[in-house]
């Protein structure tokens, strides 16, 4: 007889109780009218043991942000690669479209690609260049979500009840009006955002999903990095299936399993259970199931010293490559990191590309990069001021990063801490240029005592007569580089006053 409960039940439900909590908290990586986020909404970056290993490698020192992901190794001891199977929202996401997407019928064994790439993520930390957050599932599925999927929704809702709102009848727009309210309190994010790699992220996501249409959890298998370490860790773990190898006479597992655990010759591949449970749910004998077996029967890994020395060699030429001056766009003076950004160097290092940091950005400003600073710093955070500023008051972007790249700041703190230093454009300002009154960016500067003031100049117009007028001055001592002044100067095209990076 199947035995339906408690085993896939009880998993599924985990799934989806974990899938909520992923999506609450991303949720809650929002500015809801104060500089303040109560909630550890960055836990699922800070219990990712794969962005703790490589980040405190690649900026040699111990990240205590990042001491949760011990609890995710402990249990993988005890229960095996059980994190990937119960508790992962990427695995849950993969799972719940294979019920829509029909796999094919050929099985990829490509389990040694997510080895591959693991070393590689590790040897490049060890030299310095920080990698997992191209690869880590995360990271991935954040920056899809936040880039891609959350702008296009807030858009499309939006736009739809701001139709009936318009253009509808009054009775309509009375019924629709609590729904949209409803929906801005749970369901939608605080501002519209743009971001520029937000196809790329996209992509990046939809890739993953869409393999699923050639075998069952592809990127888990095949892939994923951190499910590769996981793997590590459970060939140590207590708990595992029984029996270790088919039966005989009956292939029922192997047909079931997601994970394809199985080995040409019907053993079990250590490491790579997701202790989904499918197995035991539908044995007819009741032979399989979950028990205390510390010493693991199954068969290893099968890499070769070949691939292993391949792989480190490969990450610990990246670091080198990226460090020639042919594949590397030259320093770009506009590049602004968010205030208590590490030094450019540690920074790097440090950040996991999460996305945490720009998804909470009041003003949008914080853009992920391209290529504008190197392959190394892709979908690293910096600031666009002609995009959206640095809000004076806000302090989220340090209470969201996951490792401790961007320092939590208290708010006096960050009233002082310098990001850059405007200059004004003379060729570009209209008082300067054009003989026209203009002082928006004194008007808009938050410094207290006025990083940007303005003179009084009695000069001839082109007309020659004597006429008065106010032109910008900045004071660069009292200047932080917040970026008001850049964004709300009214010159088309690049702004008459820009913010320059301090070296």
């Amino acid at each position: 007889m199947k035995k339906e409960f408690p085993y896939r039940l009880a998993r599924r439900i985990s799934q989806v109780l974990f899938l909520v909590l992923f999506l609450v908290l991303f949720r809650l990586t929002d500015y809801f009218g104060r500089d303040e986020i109560s909630f550890a909404v960055n836990i699922f970056f800070r219990w990712d043991p794969l962005l703790a290993v490589s980040s405190m490698l690649a900026a040699k020192k111990i990240i205590l942000l990042t001491f949760p992901s011990l609890i995710i190794i402990l249990f993988t001891l005890f229960l095996g690669r059980a994190f990937c199977g119960w508790i992962c929202p990427m695995g849950t996401l993969l799972d719940g479209v294979g019920h829509f997407i029909s796999p094919g019928d050929k099985v990829y064994s490509l389990r040694q690609v997510k080895y591959i790439l693991l070393f590689v993520i590790i040897f490049a930390s060890l030299f310095g260049m920080q990698l997992a957050g191209f690869f880590d599932p995360f990271s991935i599925l954040v920056r899809g979500l936040a880039f891609s999927v959350d702008p296009v929704l807030n858009a499309v809702v939006s736009s739809f009840f701001s139709g009936i709102y318009l253009h509808g009848p009054e009775w309509l727009s009375s019924l629709t009006e609590p729904v949209y309210a409803f929906f801005k309190l749970t369901l939608l994010p605080f501002k519209q955002s743009f971001f520029s790699l937000s196809l790329v992220s996209f992509v990046i996501l939809f890739t993953i999903v869409f393999l699923e249409k050639l075998d069952r959890r592809f990127w888990c298998r095949n892939l994923c990095p951190l499910g590769a370490l996981l793997a590590l860790v459970a060939r140590f773990s207590l708990f595992n299936r029984f029996p270790s190898r088919l039966c005989t006479d009956c292939g029922q597992c192997a047909d079931e399993c997601r994970m394809d655990v199985f080995d040409s010759n019907g053993k079990t591949v250590s490491g790579e259970c997701v202790l989904c449970m499918d197995c035991i749910s539908e044995c007819e004998e009741s032979i399989s199931g979950i028990r205390y077996m510390p010493m693991k029967q199954g068969v290893g890994l099968n890499i070769s010293r070949r691939v292993f020395v391949s792989s480190a060699l490969a990450g610990m030429a990246l670091p080198a490559l990226s460090s020639v001056h042919i594949l590397q766009v030259s320093k770009d003076q506009y590049l602004l990191r968010p205030p208590g950004a590490l030094a450019e160097d540690s920074f790097s290092d440090t950040c996991v590309r999460c996305g945490e940091c720009m998804k909470v950005c009041i003003q949008n400003g914080l853009q992920p990069l391209f290529l504008e600073n190197g392959y190394a710093d892709m979908f690293t955070p910096r600031l666009i001021p002609r995009i959206g500023y640095c809000e004076f008051n806000c302090t989220l972007c340090g209470q969201v990063c996951p490792t401790g790249a961007i320092k939590r700041l208290p708010l006096e703190e960050k009233h002082k801490t310098v990001i850059g230093k405007a200059y004004i454009n003379r060729d570009r300002c209209l008082p300067f240029a054009a003989n026209t009154s203009c002082i928006v960016c004194e008007e808009h500067c938050p410094v207290y005592d006025k990083a940007i003031k303005y003179e009084e100049a009695v000069i001839r117009d082109s007309g020659g007569v004597l006429i008065s007028l106010k032109r910008p001055i900045v004071i660069k001592d009292q200047c932080v580089g917040c970026g008001i002044c850049e964004k709300k100067c009214p010159v088309n095209g690049e702004s008459a006053i820009r913010v320059v990076r301090e070296e």
